[in-house]
């Protein structure tokens, strides 16, 4: 599973979505894919066993269910 990172909120943001992003491309598309189906199950097991979006009729129209 992936890691928290809490950060100080005086740190600019550039900086933060920067190391974010040298994170991220320095994975692997296979670790970038896994990583994506991991978030996926963890959003769907904090919506209570739910997707967050569903398919919606024919094609690839997806929305958020209403509450």
């Amino acid at each position: 599973m992936g890691k928290l990172t809490l950060y100080d909120t005086s740190i600019p943001r550039e900086k933060i979505v920067e190391e974010r992003e040298s994170i991220y491309l320095s994975r692997t598309p296979e670790q970038r894919f896994f990583s994506v189906l991991q978030l996926n199950y963890i959003s769907v097991t904090m919506n209570g066993g739910q997707p967050i979006k569903s398919p919606q009729g024919k094609g690839i129209i997806i929305r958020k269910p209403s509450i």
